[in-house]
């Protein structure tokens, strides 16, 4: 059938994002969050997804 989207899950989404090297793997806890961040994506993964 068709492709399943990971929009269920934003944990999935983020590993995904890790795997394809757009994400660091840690989060470097500096000041001016960085746009590879690990912690902003989840973030962004669950607004999405609700």
């Amino acid at each position: 059938m068709g492709k399943k989207h990971d929009g269920d899950d934003p944990r999935a989404v983020v590993r995904k994002l890790i795997k394809s090297g757009k994400v660091k793997k840690k989060c470097c806890k500096s000041k001016p969050r960085c746009k590879k961040c690990p912690v902003l994506a989840l973030k962004k993964a669950k607004a999405k997804a609700a």
